[in-house]
């Protein structure tokens, strides 16, 4: 039986949407053959090993403290994860993590760092392919290289002098302002008039140093999950359709009727694998790993146009890339299944793992 390690909670505003990934994984997890290992991440960064049962019960808007009766974990580079217990830091035997974390200290490659120094294998993206998926704008820099097309766009860093005229001249109204490493459009914004630029680029700055000001762009909002193997797989894509000014944190995680899901989304055959060919080439150009999720807009004149992708995509029960990998023949249980695997049998956690074992060795 694999013991799995659960990461979850973490120091970003996705903090609650990452307890209700975790519990979700945690009740896919087929107990014949996974051993749970829920580790919390508290929102001061500290690591507590919990219990199924905890993470279960926890309610994810009001989390107890991790540190009531629960144990200490750390990382002890090159030979895994530890606790604290009777007084000593001690072995927390492992054999593959899944990080369910969203944003920030979770996503971005820092906790991927730690796990690779660590030795355990993990699911999802490495150090560089986390920190392209996250930062928004090396992002759409690597896309345009490989000439993948993406919105129109300028960069601010916090702080910077922006003018609000010129911006508007060359990207037109209205306008979205994003903080360039974020997710679940926390701190986004809609501009539809000049005088609301700079507060929205304020209220971005809050959550990043950079910011995107994007050109609107009018047209459907597509989603396509990626799962790694040889070759990479691109699901069944699926729209959706907002019902607020645009897809905003409120309208995924607060308003159940925030917005329409159309899965599979009402398009043509060549438009499927249009977007499943593009969506694996965002996937490789961004040297990703393991899974992703790639939203695109597809505009009236049949352009499509990214807008970014997420390396660990939410896993709630309203969740899109679990929902679509269930609509192109892959059940909630085996694409956990799968991701474990892909961890295990990457060319990459091998290489980790027979370091770490000659290191243990000497």
């Amino acid at each position: 039986m694999l013991r799995v390690g659960l990461l979850f909670g973490g120091q970003s505003a996705e903090h609650e949407i990452s307890v209700q990934s975790a519990r979700n994984v945690l009740a896919a997890l087929a107990p014949d053959r996974y051993e749970p290992v829920p580790i919390g991440i508290n929102r001061q960064g500290q690591w507590w090993l919990t219990t199924p049962e905890w993470l279960l019960q926890a309610n994810p808007e009001q989390l107890p403290p991790f540190v009531q009766g629960l144990t200490p974990v750390g990382v002890w580079p090159g030979q895994g994860l530890v606790q604290f217990h009777q007084q000593q830091w001690e072995p927390l035997p492992l054999d593959v993590v899944f990080p369910v974390l969203h944003g920030p200290r979770g996503e971005d490659g820092t906790v991927q760092g730690l796990l690779t120094l660590a030795g355990v294998p993990f699911v999802g993206a490495g150090v560089l392919g986390s920190a392209l998926g996250m930062d928004k704008e090396v992002m759409k820099r690597l896309l345009l290289q490989a000439g993948l097309p993406v919105a129109p766009y300028r960069c601010y860093r916090r702080g910077q002098a922006v003018a609000v005229t010129d911006v508007v001249a060359e990207l037109g109204l209205p306008l979205f302002v994003k903080p360039a490493n974020m997710g679940s459009s926390v701190g986004v914004s809609r501009v539809g008039r000049a005088e609301e630029l700079l507060p929205a680029l304020a209220k971005a700055w809050q959550y990043d140093p950079k910011a995107l000001v994007e050109q609107a762009i009018h047209g459907r909002e597509i989603e396509c999950a990626v799962l790694d193997g040889s070759p990479p797989q691109a699901s069944v894509p699926g729209e959706i359709i907002p019902q607020h000014d645009f897809y905003s944190y409120e309208a995924k995680y607060l308003d159940a009727q925030g917005a329409v899901f159309k899965m599979p989304a009402d398009l043509t055959p060549a438009q499927v694998a249009q977007v499943q060919a593009l969506s694996i080439r965002v996937f490789q150009v961004l040297e990703c790993a393991g899974l992703g999720r790639v939203d695109w807009f597809l505009t009236p004149d049949g352009q499509w146009i990214v807008n970014e992708i997420n390396t660990i995509p939410g896993f709630t029960q309203i969740s899109m890339y679990p929902k679509l990998w269930e609509l192109s023949g892959i059940s909630y249980q085996d694409l956990v299944s799968r991701l474990l695997e892909l961890a295990l049998s990457s060319p990459a956690q091998k290489c980790e793992n027979h370091l770490a074992a000659m290191l243990g060795d000497g």
